[in-house]
């Protein structure tokens, strides 16, 4: 197989990267990118020495592969239309708006025999990738994405905004079906929920907390992990870890009388962080990770393996977002 004939459709603040990147990827070509503002699809194509197109019908019969970067309304229509006709398809976070569209998409590519992969760059991120080795069993996970309002992604709310991304992480972390979810959200500047949170308990017993609001005066991406053995903070921004794990000496045999330790007062000979075995975890950070994401999506539509992130991993995410929106309606109604 030569090089993938490739399309961006839409360039602005995200799309505009995978345009940039597709540029410079050596297994793909871009043929052109799509977007309704002339103006900046232009000089985008203009930049990256390709084409512009102002409808995404003008490129159906043009590509093997596809890149939808639009608002999430349409993100069903343009995706369905091109996996009628064969074409491979990366459509950014979230898959779809709702469950029913999700499964509608993924009937038409297993029909098609095509890739249909969500975007979700957080899985490429090195931290992310670096704690993967560790096999977590997490036991509770609390997550805290915080940002300014960006006045972008107005068509959705918080939640299937960047919520759905922590969603994604947890679920693929934690193996499980979801049990039960509790959550709340309410408006502050948009019509849709700014801030949430919500709640997820799991049937194997996990518990997941995720804040996530785009009203905030600064930026926080961090998660943490707890598990019997381990405890690991991330910091998604910093592209960092660090883990704890229990140290040998610490022990319940370690503060038995024949230790010569009879109260509490007497572990004041112990230094805490001695008994704690910290370490931060290596990661490269010597890539992007949205490079690291398109290198996978075009490595899988040629070998035809299954990706890191699959069409079901987007349907469940949707899924669970669903749910927390639900639960927000009934315990926060308009």
């Amino acid at each position: 197989m030569g090089k993938l004939k490739v399309a961006v459709i839409g360039v602005g603040h995200l799309g505009k990267e995978h345009a940039r990147l597709c540029s410079a990827l050596p297994e793909v070509e871009l043929i052109g990118v799509v977007d309704v503002d002339k103006e900046r699809g232009t000089q985008i194509a203009e930049s990256y020495n390709t084409c512009y197109f102002n409808d995404y019908k003008d490129v159906l019969d043009k590509v093997d592969v596809v890149i939808v970067v639009v608002p999430t309304r349409q993100h069903f229509k343009i995706a369905m239309d091109f996996l009628k006709k064969g074409v491979h398809v990366l459509v950014e976070k979230p898959m779809t708006g709702t469950v029913a569209e999700a499964k509608e998409l993924i009937a038409v590519s297993e029909q098609k025999k095509v890739l249909l992969q969500p975007g979700y760059i957080e899985r490429f991120n090195p931290a992310i990738i670096a704690i993967q080795k560790y096999n977590i069993v997490p036991r509770f996970i609390e997550v805290h994405r915080l940002s300014p309002y960006s006045f972008r992604s107005e068509d959705i709310g918080v939640v299937l905004d960047i919520m759905v991304h922590d969603i994604d992480i947890i679920l693929s972390l934690c193996k499980s079906k979801i049990k039960r979810i509790d959550a709340v959200g309410i408006n502050v500047i948009s019509n849709k929920e700014d801030i949430a949170n919500a709640r997820i308990v799991f049937e194997n017993n996990c518990v997941a907390n995720i804040t996530a609001s785009r009203v905030s005066l600064k930026t926080m991406r961090k998660m943490r992990l707890f598990s019997e053995d381990m405890y690991i903070s991330l910091d998604y921004q910093k592209r960092d870890a660090i883990i704890c794990r229990k140290s040998p000496k610490l022990d319940v045999k370690s503060f038995d009388g024949n230790k010569g330790v009879f109260s509490i007062a007497d572990l004041k000979n112990f230094s805490f962080g001695d008994l704690l075995q910290r370490e931060e975890i290596k990661m490269d950070t010597t890539d992007e990770p949205l490079r690291k994401e398109l290198e996978s999506f075009f490595a899988c539509v040629k070998s035809g393996e299954k990706p890191t992130v699959s069409s079901m991993d987007g349907l469940n995410a949707v899924a669970a977002a669903e749910s927390v929106l639900e639960e927000i309606k009934i315990h926060c109604p308009k």
